[in-house]
């Protein structure tokens, strides 16, 4: 046998199987890149709602999927960090302000966070556009309001710290 006969062999031999080996790494890739923008998704389309679980489990997967890049992890951080930080005594004279404050702060890293996030993913986005962009209706910003007072004021009840006021409105003869 020749050469050349030998090299057809192991073409022939060869290619499939590095055929394979390409689709798996192209597939690998196209997969890798469906989980980080599904965290990006689900970033953008609550960034107007951080309490949402969607939004909180996304980014608690950040740094399972954007581990590879350091401006992301890094901003991921910061912004748990502020997390962690943020006013824990109500009867602070200076709650409200620092929880502000730390809401505000927790708002501009999160847009840092996302404008990474969608350098990384090209898109083309701004930070104003990423800050200013989201939509939430009026009537679902009132539900969500309306929730949490029912909730904080049945804690305040179940708790003692608040009394059930009752009002006698017609008395039986």
């Amino acid at each position: 046998m020749t050469i050349s006969d030998w090299l057809v062999i192991a073409a022939i031999v060869i290619a499939p199987i590095l055929a394979v080996q390409i689709q798996k790494f192209i597939e690998s890739k196209k997969e890798k890149r469906a989980r980080k923008m599904q965290i990006f998704r689900a970033l953008m389309a609550t960034r107007a709602t951080p309490l949402y679980p969607q939004h909180v489990e996304a980014l608690n997967m950040i740094d399972i999927e954007f581990f590879e890049n350091k401006k992301i992890t890094d901003a991921w951080k910061l912004l748990l960090d502020n997390f962690a930080n943020y006013p824990k005594d109500p009867k602070d004279t200076n709650y409200q302000a620092q929880l502000n404050s730390s809401m505000e702060k927790s708002t501009d890293l999160l847009v840092d966070l996302l404008y990474e996030m969608a350098k990384h993913l090209n898109y083309k986005f701004d930070k104003v556009h990423i800050k200013r962009g989201a939509y939430i209706p009026k009537g679902h910003a009132d539900y969500i309001l309306d929730q949490e007072f029912i909730r904080r004021a049945l804690v305040g009840v179940l708790l003692g710290q608040v009394p059930i006021p009752i009002k006698v409105v017609n008395q039986p003869e």
